[in-house]
């Protein structure tokens, strides 16, 4: 008997109804993780059995492809969060998007930069110790090459 229920919960109203293990594998994402994202808001069931089985339909499943095309950007489940709950509302998410793409971009060239920075420190010490006798192992040194190395604030 608790067969027939779910069928005919998943036939009701003609739309496609998945039980989460099912979306899961449809998506590729694990249960866990629908889980979740259902408990930070970003996903709901469409509706839910008498048992307790939570049944999604098309547009969780396109949600959820929305959220990993999101991540492969970079956006955070709090970005993400952010631009659903607009749409959600009935507000255009483009805008907000194009806004948090172009302050990623902006973080990403400042960390170039300190990345750039970095590197030409790294090159200084490596030119500047390449030729230096190491350390006699018996010494109290663990490596006076690093232990000279001036603290620097971040």
């Amino acid at each position: 008997m608790g067969i027939g229920v779910e069928q005919k919960l998943q036939e009701a109203g003609g739309a496609q109804l998945w039980k989460i293990g099912e979306l899961a594998h449809l998506s590729g994402v694990a249960v866990a993780t629908i889980r979740y994202y259902e408990s930070l808001g970003l996903l709901e069931p469409a509706q839910r059995s008498r048992s307790g089985y939570r049944y999604y339909d098309t547009s969780a499943k396109r949600r959820l492809e929305f959220i990993k095309k999101a991540q492969i950007l970079r956006f955070s489940l709090a970005e993400i969060r952010q631009i659903l709950s607009m749409r959600g509302r009935g507000d255009p998410a483009c805008p907000v998007v194009v806004s948090l793409l172009e302050n990623k971009i902006t973080e990403l060239e400042e960390q170039i930069s300190r990345l750039q920075s970095l590197k030409g420190v790294l090159a200084t010490y490596r030119d500047q110790w390449r030729h230096k006798d190491f350390d006699d192992p018996s010494s109290e040194h663990l490596c006076s090459l690093i232990e000279r190395v001036e603290a620097t604030p971040a």
